[in-house]
């Protein structure tokens, strides 16, 4: 069943530094998730141990945004790879027992750090011991505690503000289908890298009642795979988040991965290029914030809906004996998990309930939602159907299953279109037509919650 919220939600109009008592209230809050003991840490198949210490810790935020009748919302970012179906059903499930707030109203964002810890049932590519399992478990089990938590202490901390926006640059990210990483040096030199990318950096400011910035939410699309050693770390958007909140006391940083499922950051593998891409990421921001930015101003609509996404054909039974056979380690235990489900009298579903979400932010930005780490090709395609600058086109959230190819990608394979899906431990690839589904899906949700004189594209 559709689910759709509109919430009204009213803001002064001129400065972005005007607030009022009966305008816009936010509260915001952090809580640490950085594991307490060693664990596996999850972003490479090739992990052989635990992690073997922390570099920088990995939190877990909330923003709150409250209008003047007291409808509320919430964004929860994460400093992990990814969060499993169950895991997003049971925290938003306990956060709408607890306050109030439905499935609509409710974000959940990872940044896709590739140094932190295996979270529940997601990227089911490890090998673990019985041990190894259940600290893994409670690890889960914590973490949906802390999420819980920390919406209730952002409720808590509610008071007057004011809303406004802009968009920056950065332009780390490369699209590494195209650009062979030993050749990218050179490549960048000459102004040779190919392959589409989307270097916008867009930025939502939350100021209290006397100016002072109290929480910004900002994204960027790149995978977060410039370190891949056993420290616990946020990699890039860690150390962005970091830096700005140094250099904004009182501050709370929040950042959400954009369609980065094709981007890298290049070069990479050295802990100092972490620091520099967060530093250079930080750095737009604070040029942002610096300038002319835009109220946002008198309402806001959530929506949010999962629709049925198509598998290619499925394995028939002999295809999972014969791959239950393979020398491909991962591919035979993907196997042997299907065969035992259907055995226990569980068919394979030929579709997944994917989620696509959509906040409308005043009369002007639109901040798409989407699950799974999607390719770059998503974010031109809707910028250029609904305007770019306004429109913010966020992965990675609410559920992390598999990587999401456009139809190119699909139809030309390699990783992004297919051969992750063994690590997923999803039954095979994509239908042809999954990009338009999503797409689809994304434009019912902006036109039913169109605001009156709101720009058709």
């Amino acid at each position: 069943m559709k689910l759709l919220l509109s919430v009204a939600l009213s803001a002064i109009l001129g400065s972005p530094f005007t607030a009022a008592a009966d305008g816009w209230k936010a509260g915001v809050a952090k809580v640490k998730i950085t594991p307490e003991r060693p664990m596996w840490m999850s972003g490479y198949a090739a992990r052989t141990r635990p992690a073997e210490g922390t570099m920088i810790d990995l939190w877990a935020k909330a923003l709150v945004l409250e209008d003047p009748a007291g409808r509320r919302a919430a964004l929860v970012t994460m400093d992990l790879v990814g969060i499993p179906r169950d895991l997003s059903v049971a925290v938003c499930g306990a956060i709408e027992t607890k306050y109030g707030l439905s499935r609509p109203q409710i974000m959940l964002a990872v940044s896709h750090t590739h140094c932190g810890p295996v979270v529940g049932r997601n990227l089911p590519m490890y090998f673990l011991d019985d041990a190894e399992r259940q600290r893994v478990d409670a690890y889960a089990a914590a973490l949906e505690q802390k999420l819980v938590a920390v919406v209730g202490e952002a409720i808590e901390h509610i008071a007057p503000c004011s809303l406004a926006w802009g968009n920056g640059q950065a332009t780390f990210a490369v699209n590494r289908r195209n650009n062979k990483e030993a050749d990218v040096p050179g490549l960048r030199e000459r102004g040779l890298l190919a392959g589409p990318v989307d270097h916008d950096v867009p930025v939502l400011s939350v100021r209290d009642g006397q100016r002072r910035l109290m929480a910004v939410v900002f994204g960027y699309a790149c995978h977060a795979t410039v370190l891949d050693f056993y420290q616990w770390s946020g990699d890039y958007p860690g150390f962005a988040q970091a830096a700005l909140e140094e250099s904004h006391p009182g501050l709370t940083a929040l950042f959400w991965a954009g369609c980065g499922g094709d981007q890298n950051p290049v070069p990479r593998r050295e802990p100092a290029l972490a620091q520099q891409y967060g530093q250079k990421l930080a750095q737009a921001v604070d040029r942002v914030l610096a300038g002319v930015m835009h109220p946002i101003e008198e309402n806001l609509t959530a929506s949010y809906h999962e629709i049925e996404l198509p598998f290619a054909a499925l394995p028939t039974r002999e295809e999972l004996q014969q791959q239950a056979a393979s020398g491909n380690k991962y591919e035979a235990a993907r196997a042997r998990q299907l065969l035992s489900q259907v055995d226990a009298g569980k068919p394979l579903s030929p579709t997944y309930p994917y989620p696509v979400q959509v906040w409308r932010l005043g009369r002007e930005v639109r901040l798409v939602a989407l699950g799974g780490e999607v390719v770059v090709d998503y974010a031109v395609r809707l910028k250029a159907d609904l305007g770019r600058g306004r429109t913010w086109v966020a992965a990675y959230t609410n559920d992390v299953m598999a990587y999401i190819p456009s139809r190119r990608v699909l139809a030309e394979g390699g990783y992004e279109g297919g051969g992750a899906m063994v690590y997923y431990g999803l039954p095979t690839i994509w239908a042809p037509d999954v990009e338009e589904l999503i797409v689809k899906q994304v434009h019912e949700q902006i036109n039913d919650a169109r605001a009156p004189g709101s720009p058709t594209r």
